[in-house]
């Protein structure tokens, strides 16, 4: 049983009225699991030939499902990025809006990245995202994600929204703000957000929440739009910090949101004294009343007439011939406009995207390390590239190699001596290197399941 703060039950019970004891209530259930396919890697439909998670959709996401798998981030095709684990209200806020393939895309508070894979599988090949994360731990949690998925013109990066706003000035079509919180919204979830919660708590994370908006206004291109979103019900934290945002920025409104999510969401609160009237076009999520947890969301659209930015030119060095040698011998066709040198590593990456020297976490798909006579070849290269392999080693999900594969074990093959990429479902899992046919294991140690 959950105990909620006497504080809280009082703020709640003024927000809900007589509803509040059915969000009580709602408490002690268990929470609800959802998980969403990832268009990198698969079509909607070649994944239902493989489904074993569940097959009841999520009415407001094309691609998600509801689940009650056991262990589902043990599977290969979790492994595999085949699928991305994610409760259902944390995937409200990417379908408030219709998203372009060729936009330019922010995620500000990115981790652990179910945003952010949401947001990718939106954009095209001439699509970007750049993915944020403040702290290093949860940022390195947040390129493992973008890792395993396969995406290939994404960037993480570690910083604080000033310097973000310094580094890419006017540059994103989109902003996804999904500011930091106190957590209202994961009690059911995570129950040690009811014991660090306070009023104090917070007051202080919507000053934060009103910091970071501001600097991202700075990095948004006249005429896009901000997502602000929150896990959280306090009204000071959602409609009161959209509120003040819209009064001190007369030139942005807050926008309606797609259909699907308005009907599974209840409207925004108009608060005493709120100057923004429109603020019923703001989404709340309920879980006594929606299958998912806590969210708010509101879209802010800079009203401003489009006009395209201009970045400085793309100046990054091409790396030397044996990074195209290397190339050459593993895939059956790449770009070699795409490959390039980033803070000294070789990157596969969209020239026409401009990515300040210093900023990233990581760029594009680190394609390997730089030895003394050869290429150790990178993880990501495996899982972003691993459709161009000429050498695949194709196993089934319930089958013993890929058990001893996801081990750290050799497997054998008879294929040709080389690096090959490991798939399942027709996916990049892991990387190989054959040798008189035994593909000997690259599949990262911290990867790798030690009780299968």
């Amino acid at each position: 049983m959950i105990t909620l703060p006497s504080e809280y039950k009082k703020r709640m019970q003024a927000l809900l009225g007589q509803e509040f004891a059915k969000y009580e209530a709602s408490l002690n259930q268990n929470p609800i699991r959802a998980f969403r396919v990832n268009y990198e890697k698969i079509s909607l439909e070649d994944f239902q030939k493989l489904n074993i998670f569940g097959n009841e959709k999520i009415p407001f996401v094309e691609n998600g499902f509801y689940t009650d798998f056991e262990k589902i981030g043990n599977h290969p095709y979790h492994h595999a990025g085949l699928i991305y684990v994610q409760e259902p209200a944390a995937m409200a806020p990417c379908e408030c809006i219709a998203i372009k393939p060729d936009w330019k895309i922010l995620d500000m508070c990115a981790a652990p990245g179910g945003k952010s894979s949401q947001l990718r599988n939106k954009l095209s090949a001439s699509g970007v995202l750049v993915s944020n994360e403040i702290i290093p731990s949860r940022c390195k949690i947040l390129t493992g994600n973008i890792e395993r998925l396969g995406f290939k013109n994404t960037v993480t990066t570690c910083c604080d929204s000033k310097r973000l706003a310094k580094a890419f000035p006017k540059t994103f079509d989109m902003i996804m703000v999904d500011a930091p919180c106190s957590g209202e919204g994961m009690f059911r979830k995570e129950p040690v957000a009811v014991s660090e919660w306070s009023e104090e708590n917070v007051l202080k994370c919507a000053q934060r929440q009103r910091e970071i908006l501001e600097n991202a206004t700075k990095c948004l291109k006249d005429g896009g739009y901000i997502v602000y979103s929150t896990c959280t019900f306090s009204l000071e934290e959602n409609e009161m910090v959209v509120d003040e945002f819209l009064s001190s920025h007369p030139d942005f409104e807050i926008s309606p949101v797609n259909a699907a999510i308005c009907e599974n969401t209840d409207d925004g609160i108009l608060f005493e004294d709120c100057k923004c009237k429109d603020l019923h076009l703001a989404r709340r999520f309920y879980p006594h009343k929606h299958k998912g947890e806590g969210q708010f969301m509101a879209v802010l659209h800079n009203k401003c007439a489009a006009a395209e930015h201009f970045l400085p030119p793309h100046k990054l060095k091409q790396p030397e011939k044996a990074v195209f040698e290397f190339l050459d011998d593993i895939l059956t066709d790449y770009s070699k406009d795409n490959v390039m040198l980033y803070n000294n590593n070789p990157v596969y990456f969209t020239p026409n995207f401009n990515v300040p020297e210093g900023i990233a976490f990581s760029c594009g798909v680190t394609i390997g390390e730089l030895r003394k006579n050869y290429i150790q070849p990178h993880h990501q290269f495996f899982m972003a590239l691993g459709d161009k392999f000429k050498r695949k080693i194709e196993l089934e999900a319930d089958s013993k190699e890929i058990k001893q594969y996801l081990h750290g074990e050799e497997i054998k093959t008879d294929l040709e001596n080389g690096w090959a990429v490991v798939t399942v479902g027709g996916s990049a899992l892991g990387g190989a290197k054959i040798v008189s046919g035994v593909a000997k294991n690259h599949y990262p140690k911290g990867l790798r399941l030690v009780n299968i």
